[in-house]
């Protein structure tokens, strides 16, 4: 008992040092903070927060996961950003959405979020200044791009400045037994990505689209027979049962999603370019404009078209690349691109941080 008391005692100790230099902390963040405003710069940097994170990853420290460390210095940097004034981030809510969740693995839990109803609310409530950044899906490892989000980004003037990336996991939720379920909402993008599970345990049962998985949950709270498909949090958030866990099709189930502000962020090291423009109507134009890239050794890691909604069978191409648009090759291929393409816009070079 004695030699608990005494490891107990030097548990004590420490947790005085660490709460003194989280404090110390602070004040060197405060003035970090103050320096900035000067200099008419953002408080949220995703560059400096990568490089932060990359460097203590490694530092040995064998008892410490790099999952554990990581989620530990998120909440410590998550308090440094709600000095003062809280950062406000607005997502494609309500609460509980797989976009909340990344959110909130992204900023920590320290800062205000802001729940919107739609993809073009979240762009709104940040070009409104209603809210710091915007945090929105942009496409699934298993059905492709979120097309709302893309022609978002072509109207609106703000920046792609980070990236999430998010393993997904689907449920099925409801206040009744399997047997007793007549009927299934969820948003239409989680049907797709667990059509084959749906298909083999529920063939006859109606499947109902609905905003937002959240949506879903809260539908099938007050509905008799009804399930949702949504993530275990909603299941507590809005006390459902779990039916059936992870009913995704595919394990790899990755989503990917965009913080979106006023500004792109800083080059830190190892980070990625969205682009997307428009060609002339000519022979072999896509090929001559996507040559520049090749030439400067630029490794494109995405290319993808849409409508351009302007006139029949104009297309935007959307295309992501290695490097940062400051990085001299890709400033080169972008003037090159420049000057060949009808219209070209640079959606926002960010950290490739995982």
């Amino acid at each position: 008992m004695e030699n608990l008391q005494k490891l107990r005692q030097r548990i004590d100790n420490l947790d005085s040092e660490i709460v003194s230099s989280l404090n110390k902390r602070l004040e060197i963040t405060l003035k970090i903070r103050n320096t900035k405003k000067k200099l008419g710069k953002g408080i949220y940097s995703p560059e400096r927060e990568v490089e932060l994170i990359r460097r203590l990853k490694e530092i040995k420290h064998p008892l410490l996961t790099d999952s554990a460390l990581e989620a530990i210095y998120r909440e410590i940097m998550s308090s440094s950003l709600a000095l003062e004034k809280p950062l406000k981030i607005a997502y494609l809510g309500p609460e509980a959405t797989f976009t909340h969740l990344a959110a909130v693995k992204r900023f920590g839990s320290q800062l205000e979020y802001l729940a919107c109803g739609s993809i073009s609310d979240v762009f709104k409530e940040v070009e409104r200044s209603n809210a710091d950044y915007g945090v929105v899906p942009v496409e699934n490892s298993i059905e492709g791009a979120v097309t709302h989000t893309m022609d978002m980004l072509v109207d609106s003037e703000l920046k792609i400045c980070a990236q999430i990336l998010m393993n997904v996991s689907h449920n099925l939720l409801s206040r009744y037994p399997k047997k007793n379920i007549k009927r299934i909402y969820s948003n239409p993008q989680v049907f797709a990505q667990c059509r084959l599970w749906l298909q083999k345990n529920f063939s006859h049962i109606e499947l109902i689209d609905s905003a937002s998985t959240t949506r879903a949950a809260q539908i099938a709270q007050k509905e008799k027979n009804s399930a949702c498909i949504a993530s275990i949090l909603a299941a507590g958030v809005y006390k459902l049962k779990v039916v059936a866990k992870s009913i995704e099709d595919s394990a790899l189930n990755i989503t990917r999603f965009l913080v979106i502000g006023n500004a792109s962020a800083g080059s830190s090291g190892r980070d990625r370019t969205s682009i997307v423009f428009s060609i002339k109507d000519k022979v072999g134009a896509l090929y001559d404009m996507l040559s520049s890239f090749k030439k400067y050794r630029i490794n494109l890691t995405k290319i993808e078209s849409r409508p351009s909604k302007k006139k029949a069978w104009d297309y935007y191409f959307f295309v992501d690349m290695e490097g940062h648009a400051r990085d001299k090759n890709v400033s080169r291929a972008l003037a090159e691109l420049e000057r060949q393409a009808k219209y070209l816009k640079v959606l926002g070079s960010y950290p490739q941080n995982e």
